[in-house]
């Protein structure tokens, strides 16, 4: 895993506007390699705003959608098209407006799914799924994401992954989560090795309330106390912040500043 890069932008409007064409430009680039990508969802204010500035982008006709794996990093373990599940944002907010191919959409179990109200089940349902698009030369249960983007919350939780809980010791791919100190308390979440297994991950924050949350994932933390500390790709990571967002930058990190 590499050292993150930080890019700062000077306001939350920019920063999903750059966000969503540095997306583009990764989505394209492997395509043309691959022929085929992957990226993971975050839901949050940031994230959704990252995903509207793609579909108003005239840019977004550059990508082969038919040829894009779409995951999702968490969930809140509610009904199907409850409005506080990240699927449901991300559905309105770009994937109903794209063609996408729908067996390539990949979104975490609701509660009233096919899998039933039992949380741990759902969750062993999406590892199943993440293993059997695992290749051989992703070597582990799951893909080897090209994009893994992240929100970060004031606590420094990203994903369902909260300072201290008993998924930030977990091995298994994808776990549920109960008692979760923000609601809704029941969840489902990549754990950090999923996270980690990506080429590239992408922090995303705006606002001051996430300074600080910054500064101790930026400044040599543990994962347990601080989630977003382990939220690192293994060949790229980027924190990409707005001006408050960055305003406790720790000594010696490197800050590439963006108009």
């Amino acid at each position: 895993m590499t050292p993150p890069a930080v890019l700062v932008h000077r306001d939350q409007e920019l920063l999903a506007k750059a966000a969503a064409a540095r997306l583009v430009t990764r989505i394209v680039d492997v395509q043309a390699a691959r022929g085929s990508a992957s990226i993971v969802l975050t839901g949050g204010g940031v994230g959704t705003a990252v995903l509207a500035e793609l579909a108003a982008s005239g840019a977004r006709e550059a990508i082969d959608w038919r040829h894009l794996d779409i995951w999702w990093g968490d969930e809140r373990f509610l009904p199907s098209g409850h409005p506080e599940r990240n699927e449901t944002g991300a559905r309105e907010a770009l994937l109903d407006h794209v063609d996408v191919d729908p067996a390539r959409v990949r979104p975490m179990p609701a509660s009233d799914g096919p899998g039933g109200s039992d949380p741990e089940a759902a969750a062993d349902r999406y590892a199943a799924g993440l293993r059997a698009a695992a290749r051989p030369e992703d070597h582990g249960p799951v893909p080897s994401f090209d994009v893994l983007m992240l929100g970060v919350g004031p606590d420094a939780h990203v994903a369902s992954l909260f300072p201290e809980m008993p998924a930030l010791y977990d091995e298994r791919p994808v776990v549920a989560v109960r008692g979760a100190p923000k609601p809704p308390p029941t969840r489902i979440t990549l754990t950090l090795p999923s996270i980690q297994a990506a080429r590239e991950v992408w922090v995303l924050a705006a606002g001051g309330s996430k300074a600080t949350a910054v500064r101790m994932g930026l400044s040599g933390a543990g994962p347990v106390q601080v989630p977003v500390a382990g939220a690192r790709g293994r060949q790229r990571t980027l924190f990409l912040l707005d001006r408050p967002a960055a305003a406790q930058l720790p000594p010696g990190i490197e800050r590439i500043a963006s108009p």
